[in-house]
C-alpha cells in the first residue's frame, strides 16, 4: 500500500516532533549557549563536535559535515530511505497515515488563501508607509521604520471596500478573499466589505514565513479595541503564537515570556527581549502550551496586572502545568503590561523583575495576599485556608513543609493547624469530607427547585448551558429570548449560574452588553471562590458565528434540551423516594398516601417528557 507523503504531512510532523527529543534517543546531549552539544553518531571522535540547534531544529557535525534536519537524522540513523523515514517519524508522533490519493483541491485552496494574505500583507504595508496619521500614531508609540519592516507593520484605510477591490484587481475572487477572513458578507446579500477597516495592522507569520491571518487595532479608542482574522483553512487561533517565527530566528535565549497582546511582543522586541510572544485573541490554549514546549527553555507568563490578566495568568499556569512544564510569573506594577512597562522604565528594570519573577505556589500567594486584609481575623482565616488548597495539591513533602512554615510566619497561624488544613483532617485527627464544590453546602441548590448539579448533568446539558451562557453575552436579542424562558436558578452548574446571574444584571441595570463583554464579566467575577476559570474561559472563547445560522432554533432547541433534563433528574428523584418507600418492611397510612401521590407525579412527568421528545 502507498501513502500520502507531502508537505502537509512533512510539516505535521516537524509541527509535533522535536529534533533534540529525537536525538536524545541516540546521542547524550549537553546544552551549550542555545544549543546542544554530544559525539557524532556518524563517525568515531572523544571531543564533541555534533551540535543541535534547538531554535532551527537543525544538527550539523563540525568532524564529518553530516548535517540537515528531523526527517535526515532518522534517515541516517535508523539507515532509512525519505519515504520509510516519515512514516517511522509519523508512526513515533502517532500521525495517521493516509493512503495516496493526494487531495490537490484542498492543496490549492490552501495556496491561493496564503497567497491572499502575502498580498494583503503587502497592500497594509504600502498603505501604513503612504498615510500620516497610522504612522504618527505608531511614532508615539515609539515604534520606528526598523520594527515596522521586521514585523510586517501595516494599516487597513478607512473605507468599506478597499482590500477588496486590491485583492479583486490582483485576479483574485471574492469567494477566495471570504474565505481568507478578509471581508465579510453584507447583511442584505448585496456585496461584501473589508473586515478590516481604520486598524493598523499585524500580520501573523508562522514559522514557515508564511502569512496565515492578520490582527487590527483601532487608532482612537473606539471599541473593539483588537479585531483578528476568523479561523481558516491555513490559520486557527489556538494553534498558533504571535511573534514565535522570530524566535526562531533572532532568539537563542533560554528564556520565553508569554505576554498578553501585539503590541506587547513589539515593545519588548524593540527593547531586546526578543523572546516573547502572544497568544492571538483568544485564551491560551493546550495546543499553544505544547508549542511552547518544544522550544525547552524557561517559560514566563508576563499578563497584565489587573483582575482579567490575573484570571488569564491563572488559566496559563493550569495549562502549563497539565503540559509538564513550570512557568515563572513576572509580576507587573497595578495598572500596568509590558508594553507599559519597559516603555517607561527601560531593559534593566524589566530585566529586574524577570530576575524576581514568582513560582506558581508564590505567585498564587501572592495574588491571595491582594485579595485579603491578613490584619483582620476573617480575611487571614479565609487567606489561610484558600493557600491550604492550594498546598494539598503539591506532591513534595518538603515543597509542603517549606510553605507551611513560610504561610505560618506570615499569618501568625500555628504550623500544625496548618499541617491540619492542608492535610485535610480536623483538630480531632479525624479525615475531613472535602466535597466537590459542586454539591458542597455553599453552593447546594435549593431541593425544591433544581437537584443537585454537575456529578448529574448529562454532557449536553452542559453544553446546552453553555452555549446560552455565550449567546446571552454576544447579544440582548438573544438574552431577551432566553430570558422569557429561563431565570437565573435554571442554569444548575456552579459556574453558569454565577454568569447567568452577573449577565441578568448587567443587562437589567444596563441597555446593553458591550464587545468588552467578556473581560467585564470577568472582573465583576471578583472575589468569587473555587470557580472552575478553565470553564469559564472555554464559554468565553465559544465562536458564536461558528454557530448555526438559525440562531432561534438553536436557542429553542437548547432550551428544550434544559427543560427535558431538568425532567429527568426530577424524575430520577422521585424513583428514588418510590424505591425507599418499597424498602421499607413496615408502612404506615402516610406511606402508602405518599406512594400513590409520588405513582401519579410520575405518570404526569413521563407524559412530559414524551412531549420534549
Amino acid at each position: 500500500m502507498t501513502y500520502k507523503i507531502n508537505d502537509e504531512l512533512i510539516e505535521k510532523i516537524h509541527d509535533s516532533s522535536d529534533l533534540v527529543d529525537i536525538v536524545s534517543r541516540y546521542v547524550r546531549l549537553k546544552k551549550t549557549g542555545g544549543n546542544y552539544v554530544g559525539l557524532c553518531p556518524f563517525h568515531s571522535e572523544k571531543t564533541p563536535s555534533f551540535t543541535v540547534s534547538e531554535s532551527k531544529q537543525l544538527f550539523h557535525c563540525f568532524g564529518c559535515g553530516e548535517g540537515g534536519d528531523l526527517i535526515n537524522f532518522v534517515m541516517k540513523i535508523e539507515n532509512l530511505s525519505f519515504i520509510d523515514a516519515v512514516k517511522f517519524l509519523a508512526d513515533l508522533q502517532g500521525i495517521p497515515l493516509e493512503e495516496n490519493k493526494i487531495d490537490y483541491k484542498l492543496k490549492l485552496e490552501k495556496d491561493i488563501l496564503y497567497a491572499i494574505n502575502k498580498d494583503a500583507a503587502r497592500f497594509y504595508y504600502y498603505n501604513l508607509n503612504n498615510n500620516k496619521r497610522p504612522l504618527r500614531y505608531l511614532q508615539n508609540r515609539n515604534i520606528d521604520k526598523n520594527i515596522i519592516n521586521k514585523f510586517g507593520l501595516g494599516y487597513a484605510p478607512d473605507r468599506w471596500e478597499s482590500v477588496n477591490n486590491y485583492l479583486i484587481e490582483k485576479g483574485y475572487k471574492e469567494v477566495d478573499i471570504e474565505k481568507a477572513g478578509l471581508i465579510g458578507r453584507r447583511k442584505d446579500n448585496t456585496g461584501y466589505y473589508d473586515r478590516f477597516r481604520n486598524r493598523i495592522i499585524f500580520p501573523i507569520i508562522d514559522f514557515k514565513g508564511r502569512v496565515i491571518g492578520f490582527g487590527g487595532r483601532v487608532l482612537d479608542n473606539s471599541m473593539p479595541k483588537y479585531l483578528n482574522s476568523r479561523d481558516t483553512l491555513i490559520f486557527s487561533k489556538g494553534n498558533n503564537l504571535y511573534g514565535l517565527n522570530l524566535i526562531k530566528k533572532h532568539s537563542d535565549d533560554e528564556k520565553l515570556i508569554l505576554v498578553e497582546g501585539y503590541m506587547d511582543v513589539i515593545s519588548l522586541y524593540k527593547n531586546g527581549i526578543n523572546y516573547a510572544v502572544a497568544s492571538l485573541g483568544t485564551a491560551f490554549t493546550h495546543n499553544q502550551a505544547k508549542l511552547l514546549k518544544r522550544y525547552k527553555r524557561e517559560i514566563y507568563i508576563c499578563y497584565d496586572s489587573d483582575r482579567a490578566g490575573i484570571s488569564a495568568t491563572i488559566k496559563a499556569l493550569n495549562i502549563l502545568g497539565k503540559e509538564g512544564i513550570e512557568p515563572k510569573i513576572i509580576v507587573l506594577p497595578i495598572g500596568q503590561d509590558p508594553d507599559d512597562f519597559i516603555n517607561e522604565n527601560g531593559l534593566e528594570e524589566f530585566n529586574n523583575l524577570i530576575d524576581r519573577a514568582l513560582n506558581h505556589i508564590d505567585y498564587k500567594i501572592f495574588i491571595n495576599k491582594q485579595k485579603y486584609n491578613l490584619n483582620n481575623t476573617e480575611d487571614k482565616i479565609k487567606f489561610t485556608k484558600e493557600i491550604s488548597k492550594i498546598l494539598r495539591d503539591l506532591k513534595s513533602p518538603i515543597e509542603k513543609e517549606v510553605y507551611i512554615d513560610k504561610v505560618s510566619r506570615e499569618t501568625g497561624v500555628s504550623k500544625e493547624a496548618i499541617q491540619k488544613e492542608v492535610s485535610g483532617r480536623d483538630y480531632k485527627g479525624n479525615t475531613s469530607f472535602y466535597k466537590d464544590k459542586y454539591i458542597n453546602g455553599r453552593n447546594r441548590y435549593n431541593k425544591n427547585k433544581i437537584m443537585p448539579i454537575k456529578t448529574v448533568l448529562e454532557p449536553a446539558h452542559l453544553t446546552a448551558e453553555k452555549t446560552l451562557i455565550r449567546l446571552m453575552i454576544k447579544n440582548k436579542e438573544y438574552y431577551n429570548v432566553i430570558r422569557s424562558y429561563l431565570g437565573r436558578e435554571d442554569f444548575l452548574n456552579y459556574e453558569h449560574n454565577i454568569l447567568a446571574n452577573i449577565i441578568f444584571k448587567e443587562y437589567e441595570t444596563n441597555s446593553d452588553l458591550t464587545e468588552l463583554a467578556p473581560k467585564l464579566i470577568i472582573d465583576k467575577l471578583g472575589k468569587e471562590e473555587n470557580l472552575d476559570y478553565n470553564l469559564i474561559y472555554e464559554i468565553m472563547d465559544i465562536d458564536v458565528d461558528f454557530l448555526p445560522d438559525n440562531k432561534h432554533k438553536l436557542i429553542e432547541d437548547l432550551i428544550k434540551r434544559i427543560e427535558y433534563s431538568k425532567l429527568e433528574m426530577t424524575r430520577k428523584e422521585i424513583l428514588k423516594e418510590i424505591q425507599e418507600i418499597e424498602s421499607k418492611k413496615r408502612k404506615d397510612e402516610g406511606d402508602v398516601e405518599k406512594f400513590k401521590s409520588l405513582c401519579l407525579e410520575l405518570t404526569k412527568l413521563d407524559k412530559k417528557l414524551k412531549s420534549h421528545i
